[in-house]
């Protein structure tokens, strides 16, 4: 790497919860840094945000728009590398489409777009611009996460026959978006947030650990959607039966109304060997079980965990590390990747681990027939990715 990284940003200004989260990921390796941003559909918002972020006003646009045509005009060793974009999931899409069209990477927060056609269009002009396209599932970034997708490429577990995955919340157990809440009012505006909520919001974490950890893809899928809040348009619950791959099984379960539950995705493998399991509120402990031998408990930061894990890991052994770091591990994957674009050799693309647009078409072609089928009278919907 040359120099760090320059990056943009696209929403995330004040009052944002996920903006401060990609910027304190992005940075925390030192191989990017925040050099502007159209923080804001409110151009005088955005420039308040900039004020807070200490960059030149020259850097702070009043519209997306605005940032991609001035940025692209700018010097070479002066103008943005990429772009982060951190709005709610409606402006994803036309935000992505106009950056790579201009010339400039992209990072995404999830879901990728609106809908699978959106989600097939940006997969087009990816391969189209030749540009890198980087989605944060950033749970993919925990180092436990990765020692369990090692231990399933290898064999360990033999042949995957069933995975459960769940992510249950509470926080929308009532309809707090009727009081102004801005993170709940566009979670259930449909407009907004697309065809689902509580499985576009965190159904599709449990879709993408589940093929991330196993290797396989949801093949097809029967689904049952429910809104347990009166007078909210989206659904707040939902469950759904899976067929992965050519023969492994699984459930996946998602909640927003789960009272008590903060943010429990917890995923089981179980496999003809063995099977294991993670919790995403005890990140560092990977649980392993065996038929005939005691239960692994496999730590964060130990000798025991493959090269995958290990090389994520930033802190000692029993210090705890989180979302942020899980976070940062993508960046930094992009980073590396992007560096090795501009200045390296990309021969090697196996040494990249982070989402990119490919993860994204799944997660909406996941969305799709989740919503399909649960409109449906049939009992199984393929998944047309």
């Amino acid at each position: 790497m040359k120099r760090k990284l320059r990056m943009g940003m696209v929403g995330g200004g004040r009052d944002s919860f996920i903006g401060p989260v990609h910027r304190m990921a992005a940075q925390m390796d030192g191989k990017i840094e925040l050099v502007c941003g159209a923080f804001s559909s409110s151009p005088e918002k955005s420039r308040l945000s900039g004020q807070d972020l200490l960059l030149p006003p020259e850097r702070v646009y009043g519209t997306y728009e605005e940032m991609l045509q001035k940025e692209a005009q700018l010097p070479d060793g002066d103008r943005m590398d990429f772009v982060s974009i951190v709005t709610p999931n409606n402006v994803h899409h036309p935000v992505a489409l106009a950056a790579l069209e201009a010339g400039f990477h992209v990072v995404c927060d999830k879901p990728m777009t609106l809908d699978l056609d959106e989600a097939k269009e940006l997969e087009r002009k990816v391969q189209e611009t030749g540009r890198l396209f980087c989605l944060t599932h950033n749970y993919t970034g925990y180092p436990m996460v990765k020692e369990a997708r090692a231990l399933v490429a290898e064999g360990r577990l033999g042949a995957v026959r069933r995975v459960v995955v769940e992510y249950p919340q509470g926080w929308l157990a009532t309809d707090i978006e009727t009081t102004g809440l801005k993170q709940a009012v566009w979670r259930t505006d449909p407009q907004i947030a697309g065809a689902s909520s509580c499985m576009g919001d965190i159904g599709t974490h449990c879709e993408n650990l589940a093929e991330y950890i196993t290797g396989l893809q949801i093949t097809e899928m029967c689904a049952d959607l429910t809104t347990f809040v009166s007078g909210r348009r989206l659904e707040d619950d939902g469950s759904v039966l899976l067929r992965l791959g050519d023969s492994a099984r699984g459930i996946l379960w998602a909640s927003q109304i789960a009272i008590g539950q903060e943010n429990t995705l917890t995923i089981r493998v179980y496999g003809e060997k063995g099977s294991l399991e993670w919790h995403q509120e005890e990140p560092n402990t990977l649980l392993v079980r065996w038929p005939d031998r005691p239960t692994e408990t496999r730590r964060t930061a130990t000798d025991f965990v493959g090269e995958a894990a290990s090389s994520s890991v930033r802190l000692p052994a029993g210090h705890p590390e989180g979302y942020l770091e899980a976070f940062a591990n993508v960046y930094s994957s992009f980073a590396d990747a992007l560096s090795d674009t501009l200045w390296g050799d990309r021969s090697d693309r196996t040494k990249y681990d982070y989402p990119d647009v490919q993860d994204g078409v799944r997660g909406m072609a996941f969305l799709d027939a989740v919503v399909r089928s649960a409109g449906s009278q049939k009992k199984w919907v393929e998944v047309l990715a």
